[in-house]
């Protein structure tokens, strides 16, 4: 024991360097986690989400009822069924993001094939099927004396094109709620985006019964550069740019919290347009919503809850089970939109029930963000800095 260390620390001498490591890992400081505590350390706006996120969505749906034409205005402002205003709204979110994640993360990340594995296998195995299967228990069985026939079929139809279509865009976000690895964050909405191109069809095709499903390119290819491409290489830009400039102690202290705040705003603005562009068939039609809201939030616990506990089984760190799990939770709601209004119509139950999917989705995220950061005290701990695994 070195007599610098007043008992609290061990040494290791390692080829003639001083290695120290926490012997009691809860009055120590571990370099790993206290870094990203300190990045997404958000104050008033982190403490007081909920509360935020509750305004703005009764904002959003208020500002959508009383001024109809501004819904109808942001309505034309779309581009392979991408939302122009949205779309600027989760760049200003991914943007921030990204500038916090290293090149060590990415390849770490890619250097830790089971969380990558978990994921694929809750979104591509688990998840479209489950939700078939919920559509079908809820809207087909429970609340069949509620609907007509036709209605049970679109917006059955609707649900299974939100479950076999992962999310690549939003995750980042509640992952950096959430205090997840962002590497691996990174690295599966990459290959979330790969592999929709050769299994959304397929799957589509198999559980809505039909064929002559095409998978929506144009939608896909904008959304990843829109959600991913861009704001990766504008963040490595400004991230390298800063450190050069200023150095890393600036960088952590000065320019991260800020972005913090910058990607809260974003997304607390993101909810205002979204439920003012679609908030009012809450209103219009509460009953329909309250019933695909019921099928969605299930299937989005029990698919959640199963890569989550499965994650914790296969001892995985907090930081890459809360990502895995709530990758294997979302939905990408564009893809979905999209592809429903080419098959069905704008009008049709199943773009309502995909237009659904986006209103229901953020509040329940946010409530696994919290069950996460709730629980991460159940998971193993990160070796720290200097620590040598067995």
């Amino acid at each position: 024991m070195c007599r610098q260390c007043n008992g609290r620390v061990r040494c290791l001498f390692l080829a003639g360097r001083v290695i120290l490591y926490n012997r009691e890992p809860h009055k120590g400081v571990n370099l790993v986690s206290s870094k990203a505590e300190k990045e997404r350390r958000l104050g008033i706006w982190d403490k007081y989400l909920t509360i935020w996120v509750a305004l703005c969505i009764l904002v959003g749906t208020g500002l959508g009822r009383l001024f109809p034409q501004i819904s109808d205005f942001m309505a034309r402002l779309e581009v392979a069924h991408i939302s122009i205003p949205i779309a600027i709204c989760l760049f200003a979110m991914i943007y921030p993001i990204m500038v916090q994640i290293s090149w060590e993360e990415i390849r770490g990340a890619l250097r830790s094939p089971k969380p990558i594995a978990l994921t694929l296998f809750a979104n591509w195995a688990v998840k479209p099927f489950t939700m078939a299967l919920f559509a079908w228990l809820f809207l087909g069985v429970i609340f069949a004396n509620f609907l007509t026939t036709e209605q049970i079929q679109d917006y059955r139809a609707g649900l299974i094109l939100l479950g076999v279509a992962p999310c690549t865009a939003m995750v980042l976000v509640w992952s950096y709620l959430a205090r997840g690895n962002m590497g691996h964050t990174l690295v599966m909405t990459a290959i979330n985006s790969l592999t929709m191109v050769f299994l959304f069809a397929p799957l589509a095709m198999l559980l809505l019964g039909i064929s002559g499903i095409t998978v929506p390119w144009e939608t896909i290819a904008l959304s990843v550069g829109i959600y991913i491409l861009t704001p990766l290489i504008a963040g490595y830009i400004t991230r390298r740019q800063v450190i050069n400039r200023k150095g890393m102690d600036w960088f952590e202290s000065r320019l991260v919290p800020k972005l913090g705040k910058v990607s809260i705003i974003a997304l607390l603005v993101t909810l205002v347009i979204l439920f003012t562009y679609q908030g009012y068939i809450i209103v219009e039609l509460p009953a329909i919503i309250g019933m695909i809201t019921v099928a969605i939030m299930v299937n989005i616990l029990l698919v959640f809850g199963i890569t989550y506990v499965a994650a914790r089984f296969l001892h995985f760190t907090y930081e890459d089970a809360s990502p895995a799990a709530i990758i294997a939770g979302s939905n990408h709601f564009e893809v979905a939109i999209a592809v429903s209004t080419t098959l069905f119509g704008v009008a049709s139950g199943a773009a309502l029930a995909t237009v659904v999917g986006v209103l229901t989705e953020v509040p329940i995220m946010l409530g696994l963000v919290w069950l996460c950061r709730a629980t991460r005290g159940t998971f193993r701990k990160p070796l720290p800095m200097g620590e040598v695994s067995e």
